[in-house]
This record gives structure tokens, sequence and C-alpha cells, in this order.
């Protein structure tokens, strides 16, 4: 979560410094795709388990308003194994998520700061090996997710920091701080 502050401060004074004194720079719309490393957190699975991993994710969208989007991400939220070869468990978790974006410009800077909601469809595996084998489970579901963040704008390249968040069945829910990139196809 510290390097999340961190890259916060950075892209806020990149943006402020590419855009200091810059005639004003509409968005740059159309379709978009991008991919991005995330930090993931899930607390308290099936009431004792904790998931903290760092992975990726990808993303499609479109933004045919400056101000309106759409993006559909693939979340990988990591896994984590433990145990001895007499006992082991493993967590796997992953999702899909469409979202409404809503963008403001903080014109004349090539920045912008946007908020989204809409659907996860996630997917949690988990199993136990070693000696006592064969119990394997998985539980899916779909809920409400939402999230915001910034993007500087570089033309067609974007450089963004988000938050997102979504519910998970016994458990007390995704958290996600992700850094990605995308690109504009106009």
């Amino acid at each position: 979560m510290r390097s999340a502050t961190i890259a916060a401060v950075m892209l806020t004074g990149l943006g402020v410094l590419l855009g200091h004194g810059a005639p004003a720079v509409a968005a740059d719309n159309g379709f978009f795709l991008g991919a991005g490393v995330t930090d993931s957190k899930i607390d308290r699975i099936g009431g004792n388990v904790d998931l903290q991993d760092s992975s990726y994710k990808i993303i499609a969208g479109i933004r045919p308003l400056d101000w309106l989007g759409a993006e559909l991400n693939y979340i990988d939220l990591g896994s984590k194994s433990a145990g001895t070869s007499a006992a082991s468990t493993h967590v796997k978790s992953r999702a899909v998520a469409a979202y409404a974006v809503a963008y403001l410009g903080l014109d004349p800077l090539p920045f912008d700061l946007y908020a989204k909601a809409g659907l996860a469809r996630w997917n949690l595996d988990a199993g136990i090996g070693g000696v006592i084998s064969g119990l394997n489970g998985s539980t899916s579901g779909t809920d409400f997710a939402y999230g915001a963040g910034g993007q500087v704008r570089f033309g067609s390249l974007g450089v963004r920091l988000e938050y997102e968040r979504f519910d998970l069945e016994n458990s007390s829910g995704a958290k996600l701080y992700s850094l990605g990139l995308t690109w504009t196809f106009l």
C-alpha cells in the first residue's frame, strides 16, 4: 500500500509538471487496451485465510465521450500456498469486471480523475493436498464492484493508478491497487 501512495504522488506531480503552461488537451477518445500490475488483498477467506499477492490485470474499453466510457477487466487476484508435504493448502482467485466509467478531465492538464461502477464475476479455488488429498473446492459469484483512479495522458498513452473493490463470498471482499498503461486506438 505504501508503494501505491508513492506512485500516486509521483503521477500527480508528473501531471502537474507536464501540464504546467500547456494548452488545453482534449481526452483521446476511442477504443483502448491496456495492462497493469496489481496488489490485491482478500481477508478472512472462509473465516481465517488471508490472500495478499502481486499480480496483473488486462484492460479493454471504449471512451466515446470525454466524460464517459466503459471497460472490461480480467483481474488475477493472486494465489497463496502454505503447509508441508503432509498437508498443504492452496488458494487462487481471479475475476472479470465490467464497469461504466465517469471521467473528470483537469484541463489544461493532461490528467483525468475517474470513478467506475459495475459488476465483477469472481472465482475462488481452494484445495488441500499431501497426505490428506481430494479436499478441493471452488466458489464463484457476481457482485457490485466500484473503483476510482487517476491517469496522466501522453497522447494515446495513458498511465493510470487506481483502486477497485468488490465483495467475495465468505470473506471481507477484494481490495485491489493497480498501476497500469493503456493505449487508445482512434
